[in-house]
């Protein structure tokens, strides 16, 4: 009795991974770009129609924001390395000043077999998004494909985690992409990579 109920168990079980599998395999991708797709839409729409918007003078000539098309490939988890005596950390801005920040984790990835490192910096300024934390970065693209200024990435801090996801479909131009009266901060040395991410968002102009 107790054998058939385990073959009764294993088999259910196996059935239950080749329909995770399928699904894993097939509609999740679909969904994942899907998603991506609608974000970028609902970014598009704010940027026509909002007040706060860079184009808010210049609707008429929004053409809508461009865009590498969605891959799964850069979408990685990474590995995170706390900074244990953590420092004031200060980025220049496209404006001449600088915004402060508090290191926080180097987090190491690999994209077609090249291992690579990035510094996230935790927000320090008052305001809504103090205690998030900040990831700006150039890379190959940059000043070719993308931005010349670098590309910024918006991630939760989760307090005791050993990894996060860094997913470069969701990497966007900062402001003074579009418009010079933003004051913007650069990428810190150590986030400038040696590998191009033809991911995200590309230059407007």
């Amino acid at each position: 009795m107790k054998f058939s109920r385990i073959i009764i168990l294993s088999s259910v079980a196996a059935l239950l991974a080749i329909v995770i599998y399928s699904v894993s395999s097939g509609p999740d991708e679909k969904e994942y770009i899907d998603t991506i797709q609608k974000e970028r839409k609902k970014k598009d729409d704010f940027m026509k129609t909002a007040d706060d918007s860079p184009f808010s003078e210049a609707r008429d000539s929004f053409a809508g924001l461009k865009y590498f098309e969605p891959d799964r490939k850069y979408r990685v988890r990474a590995e995170l390395q706390p900074i244990k005596e953590k420092r004031i950390f200060s980025l220049p801005t496209s404006t001449g000043e600088e915004n402060k920040y508090l290191e926080y984790a180097w987090a190491e990835f690999e994209i077609d077999g090249k291992k690579s490192k990035l510094l996230l910096l935790e927000v320090m300024a008052m305001g809504p998004t103090r205690g998030t934390l900040f990831l700006a970065f150039a890379d190959e693209t940059s000043a070719r494909e993308t931005y010349g200024a670098g590309r910024y990435l918006e991630l939760k801090k989760m307090p005791g985690a050993s990894s996060i996801v860094l997913d470069f479909n969701k990497a966007y131009n900062p402001y003074c992409a579009y418009v010079d009266r933003y004051s913007c901060p650069f990428p810190p040395k150590e986030n400038i990579l040696t590998l191009r991410i033809p991911a995200g968002e590309k230059s407007y102009h």
